[in-house]
C-alpha cells in the first residue's frame, strides 16, 4: 500500500464520513430534543435529493436556489410531519413512534419508487465541479470528496452558532437537557419538537445533496442511514459533535477496511464498531460530552 493510494482512500473515507455524520446528526438532534428515534431519516435524504433535482432540471432553477428551497422544503416536510402526526405519538410510548417513522419512510421510498422517471434510471446533479479532480503533491483527490468536506465543515461551524448564539438555539438547547425546567422558563417545548424535527430533516436533506455527487440519485440511496446509525450509537446518542465524529470515524475505517480486507466485509464493519462499542462504552465515546450539542 502506497502513501498515495493511503491518502486517496482517507479523503474518500473522510467525504463519506462526512455523510454518516449529518445522516446521525439528524438521528441526534431529534433524540436529545425528543426522546424518539426516527427511522426515515435515510428516506428524508433520498427525498431531499430528488426535490433538489426536480427543482432544478423541471423546474429550471438555478442549482443554488434548487438547494435552497430543496433543503427548505425537506425542513417543512419534517414540522409538518411533526405536528400532524408525529406529536400525539411522542411520549412514554417511543417505540409507537419508532414504527411510525419506518412506516412513513417505507410510504415515501414507495412513493418516490412509483414514479416511472426517479426509479427507472440512475440521476446526478450537474454539479460543476462533477468528475473535476485536485493534485495534492503525488495523490490525485476526487473534487467532490473535498467539496463534501468542506460544506460538512462548514455546516458544524453554522450549527455551533446557532446552539450557541441564538434564542432558538439556546432553547433548545434547553428543552433537549431538561423540558420540564425549560417549560416553566417560558420556553414552548412543542415548538421545540417541531424545530427538532424540522432541523433533523433538513439535516437529511443536506446530507442527501452532499451524497448526490459522490453516487447516482436513486430510491435506496437512503439505505446509507443504516451506517449513519451505528455513528450515533458511537457518539452516545445523546452528542452532537460525537455523531459527527463517529460518522467520519466509521468512513474511514471502512474505507480503510475495502482497501485490506476482502470485498465485502467493509459494509459489515461499521456494525462490528457499533456492537463492540454496545458491549466496551454503553455510553458511547462521547460520553464526556453528554448533554452538550
Amino acid at each position: 500500500m502506497t502513501t498515495v493510494t493511503l491518502i486517496q482512500v482517507f479523503a474518500s473515507g473522510v467525504a463519506t464520513g462526512c455523510v454518516y455524520g449529518l445522516v446521525a446528526l439528524s438521528f441526534v438532534l431529534i433524540y436529545k430534543a425528543t426522546g424518539a428515534v426516527s427511522f426515515m431519516q435515510g428516506e428524508l435524504l433520498m427525498l431531499g435529493a430528488f426535490v433538489v433535482l426536480a427543482l432544478h432540471e423541471a423546474a429550471g432553477l438555478p442549482l443554488g436556489a434548487a438547494v435552497t428551497l430543496g433543503v427548505a422544503a425537506l425542513a417543512a416536510c419534517g414540522a409538518l410531519l411533526e405536528r400532524t402526526v408525529l406529536r400525539r405519538t411522542l411520549g412514554p410510548a417511543h417505540l409507537t413512534a419508532l414504527l411510525l417513522t419506518f412506516g412513513l419512510g417505507m410510504v415515501m421510498r414507495g412513493t418516490v419508487g412509483a414514479v416511472p422517471a426517479a426509479s427507472h434510471a440512475m440521476h446526478r446533479l450537474p454539479l460543476p465541479f462533477a468528475g473535476a479532480s485536485v493534485r495534492l503533491g503525488g495523490a490525485t483527490l476526487a473534487a467532490e470528496h473535498l467539496v463534501v468536506i468542506a460544506a460538512t465543515a462548514l455546516l458544524a461551524g453554522a450549527l455551533t452558532l446557532f446552539f450557541r448564539r441564538t434564542r432558538a438555539g439556546l432553547a433548545l438547547r434547553a428543552c433537549s437537557e431538561n423540558a420540564g425546567v425549560a417549560a416553566l422558563m417560558g420556553v414552548s417545548v412543542a415548538g421545540m419538537h417541531t424545530l427538532a424535527w424540522a432541523l433533523g430533516a433538513g439535516l437529511a436533506a443536506v446530507a442527501g445533496v452532499l451524497l448526490a455527487p459522490v453516487t447516482f440519485i436513486h430510491p435506496n440511496m437512503g439505505l446509507v442511514a443504516l451506517k449513519a446509525f451505528p455513528a450515533a450509537v458511537l457518539g452516545g446518542m445523546t452528542s452532537l459533535p460525537g455523531a459527527l465524529a463517529g460518522g467520519v470515524f466509521i468512513g474511514v475505517v471502512e474505507a480503510l477496511a475495502g482497501l485490506a480486507l476482502p470485498e465485502g466485509m467493509k459494509d459489515v464493519v461499521p456494525y462490528l464498531l457499533m456492537l463492540a462499542v454496545l458491549l466496551l462504552f454503553p455510553g458511547g465515546f462521547a460520553a464526556g460530552l453528554r448533554g452538550r450539542p
